[in-house]
């Protein structure tokens, strides 16, 4: 198919931008309802650990519906987990309280691996990054780092929080500044099991996050604002060793189960941002913006990726009715995103009001406000 004006370059129904998560389920949910996918991604280092692991529960239907339900074998279930949270003492919630059974610890390079490979055959990959996206006669010509170009009916963005694609066509708004200090510990004493579990721990400047991977390590995380966090935490072992020192449950599992605490921590964006709106159209060519790039939510609420998954799944039927001419279900995704947006806002609201230990303490007073 070509277009009048970038008669040069095919046209496919929709690009998708992004190699993460929601770029691969929407290239396979877009593929399987008989588009034409151009999927442009850049490399990406298939054994590099990234930030967030935790799969809710709700993201076990999502992945039934595309097919992809064998992709979560031999990723751990996050049966139980514990949170010191409003109280000294660690609380349980067990799995069996969700409808949908219970959420996943996963490991992340091979569970977006297993994804990308499904992706694959559905699409048409342009390794490159995106330099520049314009509407042409109702099409987007989108220029690539390399000097190529790819033009589409549709542009689907899942460039993750930079919103890469569409952050020039809606307002990204935010909500705090909240940073990750992460990192991933290796089990170091063979005589001890470290226990399947996941512990939610609040502090006076922020909250922690330990999980253990299905690979024996601790997934480890501080969330705290970047004024908080002492300076030049990424390159101080020392000062990071201290902060987890600080802790009373996370510290004590730790040291318990034999994890080292080896390097210091990467530090990476966790606040709530999001666009307004999340989709739309510009001279006749339709976009829609999914996963971290529609809305990146504060990681308390462990639905980062399994909103990702949501997003992306929808493109199936959101993609076709705006080829079809229908703009209806293109408008009802928008209107999704916003009401997610102010449940998740409200929600997360009285979660942190919960929490009554610490609320003459500067983080805790800045999530009152």
């Amino acid at each position: 198919m070509t277009a009048t004006g970038i008669a040069d370059v095919a046209v496919a129904d929709v690009a998708v931008v992004g190699g993460g998560i929601a770029g691969a389920v929407a290239c396979v949910a877009l593929g399987r309802a008989g588009l034409d996918v151009a999927w442009i991604a850049s490399e990406v280092d298939a054994d590099a650990d990234r930030a967030g692991d935790s799969l809710a529960p709700a993201a076990g239907p999502v992945l039934a519906s595309l097919g992809l339900s064998a992709l979560l074998d031999g990723h751990r279930p996050a049966n139980a987990s514990f949170s010191a949270w409003g109280s000294d003492a660690l609380a349980e919630r067990n799995a069996i309280v969700h409808l949908e059974g219970p959420g996943r610890v996963i490991d992340r390079p091979r569970f977006e691996a297993a994804l990308r490979a499904a992706a694959t055959p559905l699409a048409r990959r342009e390794t490159a990054t995106l330099e520049h996206a314009a509407v042409e006669d109702g099409a987007w010509r989108l220029a690539l780092a390399d000097g190529r170009s790819v033009a589409a009916r549709f542009l689907v963005d899942a460039t993750g929080r930079a919103a890469v694609a569409t952050r020039r066509l809606a307002t990204r708004r935010r909500d705090d500044r909240l940073v990750a200090a992460f990192a991933f510990l290796r089990h170091a004493d063979p005589t001890v099991e470290p226990t399947p579990a996941t512990i939610v721990e609040a502090v006076a400047d922020g909250w922690w996050y330990a999980a253990l991977l299905p690979d024996v390590r601790l997934s480890l995380a501080w969330f705290s604002d970047p004024d908080l966090m002492p300076r030049g935490l990424s390159r101080d072992l020392g000062a990071w060793r201290d902060r987890i020192a600080a802790t009373r449950h996370v510290a004590r599992w730790i040291a318990d189960a034999g994890f080292a605490v080896e390097a210091p921590p990467r530090l990476e964006s966790a606040g709530t941002t999001w666009l307004a709106p999340a989709a739309g159209a510009v001279r006749g060519a339709g976009w829609a913006a999914i996963g971290d790039a529609a809305a990146a939510f504060d990681p308390l609420s462990s639905h980062g990726m399994t909103t990702a998954l949501w997003g992306a799944g929808r493109m199936a039927e959101v993609v076709p009715a705006w080829l079809g001419g229908n703009a209806a279900a293109l408008e009802g995704y928008a209107q999704a995103v916003a009401d997610g947006v102010a449940a998740f806002r409200a929600q997360r609201a009285a979660i942190y009001g919960r929490e009554r230990r610490f609320a003459g303490e500067v983080f805790w007073r800045r999530r009152a406000e």
